[in-house]
Parts: C-alpha cells; sequence; structure tokens
C-alpha cells in the first residue's frame, strides 16, 4: 500500500505543478502531462517498471473521451458528415500507408513490415487533438470539424487493422522476437483479452467470429436504446448523485468489456454507445459524471507516455528517429493539406488541418505491441517507433 501511495503522491504532484505552468505558457495541458512524466521518469527516476502496466489503465481514459464524444454526436449528424468522414478520413489513412509502404521498401524493409508501420503512423492522436482544440476553441471551425470527422474514420478503421495485421505475419520472426522480449523482462503485452483471459470468440473459425462480433455490436446498439433509459430513469428516481456516477460508469465500462470479448477495439464500442445515447435524456448528466473521471485518466496517461520514453534507445538512434519523426509529419502534413484543397477548405483551416493531424497516435502503441506479438515487427523495430 506504502508503495501505490508513494506513485500516486509523486504522479499528482507531477500533474498539478506541470499543467498549470505549461497552461500559463501557453503550450496547452497535453504537453503540461509529457513533461512531468518526462521530469518524474527518465530525468529523476522516482517512477520506473509500473509505468506501462499504468498505462494500460490509463489508456481507459481515451475510451471515456470516445463515450463522451459519441454522446455529442447523433446518426442524424454522423449522416451529414459522411463525406469527409468516409472521403477525407479514407483517403488520408490509404495515401498515408501507401507512401509510407514505398519509403519503407526504399528504404530496405519487408513489405510487410512497411505495411504494418504505414498503418500504424497514418493514425493521428485523438486524444490530443480533440483536447488541443478544445482548449483553443478551434474544434467548431471548418477545419476542426474536420479534423474530427479525419479522427473518427481513424479511430473505426483501427479495427479493419487489427483484422489485417495478423495477416502480415513474417514466418521465422517469431523465436527471435519471443526471445528479445523475454530478454527485455516484458512478456505478453496484450492488454486486450488477453489481460483477463476470457473470449468469445476464441478457436472460432472466421465466419463465426464475424457473427459474434456483430452480435456484440448490435447488443450494444438495442441495449443502448432499449435497456440503458428505463436503468438510468430508475436510477435517476433514487435522487442519489453517486449511484447516477456509477451507472454512468457501469454503461461505459460494460461496452469496454464486452468488445474485449470478441477482440474489438473498446474505444469504438464505447463512441457507438454514446452515438446511440446521444439523444437520450440523461445525457448531459452521463457527460458531465464521466468528464472528471476522463480527465484524470487522460492525464495520466499522457504521463506515463513520457515516463516511459526510452532515451537510451532515442539518443542512440537520435538522427534517424528525428529524421524519421520529421518525415513523417511532412508526409502526412502535405497529403491533408492536399486533402484539404481538394475538399474544399480555405486558409487557415487546411492548415489547421494540416498542423493538427500530422503526428501519430495513443493507438499506435496498441498497434505497434499488436504487430510485434504477431510476428510482423522485431523488436528493435517496434521499439524504434515507440
Amino acid at each position: 500500500m506504502s508503495g501505490f501511495l508513494f506513485q500516486a503522491f509523486i504522479y499528482l504532484t507531477a500533474a498539478i505543478i506541470a499543467v498549470p505552468i505549461a497552461k500559463r505558457l501557453g503550450l496547452g495541458s497535453v504537453l503540461g502531462y509529457l513533461i512531468a512524466g518526462i521530469l518524474i521518469g527518465p530525468v529523476i527516476g522516482l517512477v520506473g517498471s509500473e509505468t506501462e502496466d499504468l498505462q494500460h489503465f490509463a489508456e481507459f481514459g481515451v475510451v471515456m473521451m470516445l463515450f463522451i464524444v459519441g454522446l455529442e454526436l447523433d446518426p442524424r449528424t454522423l449522416w451529414q458528415m459522411r463525406q469527409r468522414l468516409l472521403g477525407l478520413g479514407g483517403l488520408q489513412v490509404a495515401l498515408t500507408v501507401l507512401v509510407i509502404l514505398g519509403v519503407g521498401v526504399a528504404a530496405g524493409l519487408d513489405w510487410r513490415m512497411a505495411i504494418a508501420c504505414g498503418l500504424i503512423l497514418s493514425l493521428s492522436s485523438t486524444a490530443i487533438v480533440l483536447q488541443t482544440l478544445n482548449e483553443k476553441h478551434l474544434l467548431k471551425t471548418d477545419g476542426g470539424e474536420s479534423a474530427f470527422s479525419v479522427l473518427l474514420f481513424q479511430d473505426i478503421a483501427v479495427i479493419p487493422m487489427l483484422t489485417i495485421i495478423p495477416l502480415l505475419a513474417i514466418p521465422g520472426l517469431g523465436g527471435y522476437l519471443n526471445a528479445a522480449q523475454q530478454s527485455d523482462g516484458h512478456g505478453d503485452g496484450d492488454h486486450g483479452t488477453a489481460d483477463h483471459g476470457l473470449s468469445l470468440i476464441a478457436g472460432l473459425p472466421g465466419w463465426a467470429v464475424a457473427l459474434v462480433t456483430l452480435a456484440a455490436i448490435a447488443a450494444v446498439i438495442l441495449g443502448g436504446h432499449y435497456l440503458s433509459r428505463p436503468l438510468l430513469r430508475f436510477i435517476a428516481g433514487s435522487k442519489l448523485r453517486e449511484m447516477f456516477t456509477a451507472a454512468a460508469l457501469l454503461i461505459v465500462i460494460g461496452i469496454a468489456f464486452l468488445m474485449t470479448l470478441v477482440g474489438v477495439s473498446p474505444a469504438l464500442g464505447t463512441f457507438l454507445g454514446g452515438v446511440v445515447l446521444a439523444n437520450s435524456e440523461y445525457r448531459h448528466e452521463m457527460e458531465s459524471d464521466i468528464e472528471p473521471f476522463k480527465g484524470l485518466l487522460l492525464g495520466l496517461f499522457f504521463i506515463t507516455v513520457g515516463a516511459g520514453i526510452d532515451f537510451e534507445k532515442l539518443f542512440g538512434d537520435f538522427a534517424l528517429i528525428l529524421g524519421a519523426t520529421v518525415g513523417l509529419i511532412l508526409i502526412k502534413g502535405a497529403i491533408l493539406f492536399g486533402l484539404a484543397w481538394l475538399f474544399g477548405l480555405r486558409k487557415p483551416e487546411n492548415f489547421l488541418l494540416a498542423i493538427s493531424l500530422a503526428q501519430a497516435g495513443e493507438f499506435g502503441f496498441v498497434l505497434i505491441n499488436f504487430s510485434s506479438q504477431n510476428n510482423v515487427l522485431t523488436a528493435d523495430l517496434a521499439s524504434m517507433l515507440s
């Protein structure tokens, strides 16, 4: 218990010192959390091996954020967004994958590794971008709404990516990768269904997996529409605010758990649940109850990202990693700027879209681990990508 209390004290102290300073300097809260993590991790060394496990827990903040985003939408709004959602978002992902595939093959990577890198790096950071655009009051601008459409498509695209990556497995890579992971002290890093050992699709043929997955998604839609309202109405009748908070958390956690059982991204499942509940009379109450948990967990997630940076690897290949980072930003920025022009965005909205989405995203950490476990990426390449 003392160790847990000490770690909690360190993380919270770092956050309440670094984040207000970063906000006053105009840097935003996300960068403040990252700086706090770097200070207590690689710089001072107050936190260590528990960071990776804590990060898996903190990723639930992303799940809550997408649930809240879903609450603010409805099917009619999604239909109105279809052109930018499918056109702008789909073209951004496809073109980024193709360009990175070409660059990777030219650099000597196996084509399967290059495709995996393209899939991973085509994603942008939903958490960072939405948080930053919201803080800067840019989310409702034309560029901000276009960025949101692209991010939404990317989050949905994670599901087919999780299906494609195992098909890219490289024969003979497994033995080397497992040995490297064991020597580094990392075992099975999957924090999906492997964490709790439960799965509804383990050992099923492909057609059965598809049916079970569709049934789970249908359960979320039908349950959200027909069951959640009576439940929330019953809880609201008790006039106990903490019970309504518990019910809102139960809905989010229940959907996320069901999605992990069928191998689907929990974030996508909770987003879908949020959209279903967007017309609920209790939408604002759920949003206000979950918001504090979402903010704290997202902040904790960014702190763990900063604390987990491998500076030995960074400075060991500094020129290569810096060049790859700048190259990625230029590639994605150019693609996004061109697509913004194609879809009729004018200055400065096209610059806002290109700048806001030119980075990589937090789902990339999940796909890197998943690719490593499925013998698509070597341990060294996975470390460099992280």
